[in-house]
């Protein structure tokens, strides 16, 4: 769907909306649709509610046309519910006239209604070949026309249209089945980031064994797809500041291993790979806005399968960063992959903040639902950054404690650690494991987002499916934190 700005209506649009601010139908601009206006927005009991929309079929400009009165409260609850009601409506192209808002709030709000519609209307229809016809997308365009604030309205548009291109990538990312995004097939699908200034440099399993990644490697052996780790960089401080590393869960697929998941539901660990596409998608996003910041994005990328080849129960590999582990579970992979990803991108670039972000545990589901990812810090200022940039974009985190305690449970008895600590705290016990793996003064935050990136229902800014959490998070943080 194309987004554009302007400054005034396009002839022959077949929708047209306009801002009811405090239910105040714009009488001016709707001339004589505004008697019928007001009727519609009074039988449907419409005070201008942010996210509300009223609709009728009225008199203007010559013709009967679709009209559509919204609430100006929240700009982008405005543009997704816009986006959400005319999808599948069998409108081709919507015109918002925001000129009746008063000039100076006009390129702020064009801009997050425009976030807003493009983040809701994004769909993965891929491999549906007889969708009804009354489920396909008609929208195809919406003009935002905002009067004599234009240079205005694109220069606010251009950084968010970059987010919503990161989260869009994310998406897809996450949507695909595991027959399609692999290992190899995901690092092939981020070449083309490469036009965007992006570094790439791919580690193949041979240069990981090398390395000493057994943790990783241990995860993969069961698998016919090989493991990669894909690292991105992307410098727009020409130099002078310090990388900031962004590392993800790439499981591309997850059964579990030898420690089988239960069959139902098992479709879903396709978007087990969620941490490493928000990296990926947040990394597009700061390259296309050009963020003066320094950041690197590590993805562990693996399958996790059951083979007469795979771990098990029980075996004890040994880490990147010499450390050893006892499997207990084989389902507990993340923190495998992610402790060596981690002890790499140290040894590589010695960044002195690490943000990871994982799918990691159900445990993390049971606690907060779907509504907060969960977030462990050894830093109470990088915490309430990452807090911080969640609440301004509405990718909620809720903090997670850490401590001495918790870290015992993970000890073992035949090797340096377990990879899981029990039934209980689990979650906890899963940040403590990682922190292992993180040097001695370097602050460190992990996101477990085992509940956020996949919607078994639509929502206010995504349809059904992949949701993209954590590409408008961590660029919020980077906007906000790394470019002071």
């Amino acid at each position: 769907m194309s987004i554009t700005l302007s400054t005034g209506r396009s002839a022959g649009t077949a929708a047209l909306a306009f801002p009811a601010a405090g239910g105040a139908v714009p009488e001016a601009a709707l001339g004589e649709a505004a008697t019928i206006a007001k009727a519609a927005a009074s039988g449907a009991a419409f005070a201008g509610e942010p996210g509300a929309v009223v609709g009728l079929h009225a008199p203007f400009e010559g013709a009967v046309r679709q009209i559509l009165l919204f609430g100006t409260g929240d700009a982008e609850r405005a543009g997704s519910a816009l986006a959400a009601r005319l999808l599948t409506s069998g409108t081709t192209a919507l015109t918002v006239d925001l000129t009746s808002l008063p000039a100076a709030d006009r390129p702020a709000f064009a801009a997050g209604l425009a976030l807003g519609a493009s983040l809701r209307s994004w769909r993965f229809d891929t491999y549906r070949t007889k969708l009804p016809a009354k489920q396909k997308p008609t929208l195809t365009s919406v003009e935002i026309v905002v009067g004599d604030q234009l240079a205005e309205a694109e220069a606010a548009w251009a950084p968010l249209d970059a987010v919503a291109q990161g989260v869009a990538f994310t998406r897809g990312l996450v949507a695909e089945p595991g027959n399609v995004i692999y290992p190899e097939s995901f690092v092939e699908r981020c070449q083309e980031l490469a036009a965007l200034g992006i570094g790439i440099e791919v580690l193949d399993e041979a240069a990981m064994q090398a390395a000493g990644m057994g943790a990783l490697l241990g995860v993969s052996q069961g698998s016919e797809r090989e493991a990669r780790l894909l690292v991105l960089t992307y410098d727009g401080s020409g130099g002078i500041k310090e990388p900031v590393a962004f590392v993800g869960k790439g499981v591309t697929f997850d059964t579990g291993g030898i420690s089988l998941k239960p069959g139902a539901g098992m479709e879903d660990m396709k978007w087990d790979m969620g941490g490493a596409g928000a990296v990926v998608g947040t990394i597009k996003a700061i390259a296309t806005r050009k963020a003066n910041a320094h950041v690197i994005g590590v993805c562990g990328l693996v399958e996790n399968m059951p083979d007469g080849k795979a771990q098990r129960p029980g075996d004890v590999v040994t880490s990147m960063s010499g450390q050893t582990i006892e499997v207990i579970n084989t389902d507990a992979e993340g923190r495998l992959v992610l402790c060596d990803a981690i002890t790499w991108v140290q040894r590589k670039y010695q960044p002195k903040t690490i943000v990871d972000l994982a799918t990691l545990t159900g445990a993390m589901i049971i606690s907060l639902g779907h509504e907060h990812g969960g977030i462990f810090s050894n830093d109470d200022t990088l915490a309430e950054g990452l807090l911080a940039a969640g609440r301004g974009v509405g990718e909620k985190l809720w903090r997670m404690p850490l401590g001495d305690a918790y870290d015992k449970m993970i000890d073992s008895p035949i090797a340096d650690m377990k990879n899981i600590g029990g039934r209980e705290a689990g979650s906890i016990t899963a940040a403590q494991f990682i922190q292992r793996f993180v040097d001695e003064g370097v602050k460190w935050a992990h996101l477990d987002i085992a509940g956020m990136v996949w919607a078994a229902k639509p929502g206010t800014m995504w349809e059904k499916g992949a949701t993209g959490y954590g590409v408008r998070l961590l660029d919020r943080f980077v906007a906000d934190v790394l470019e002071k």
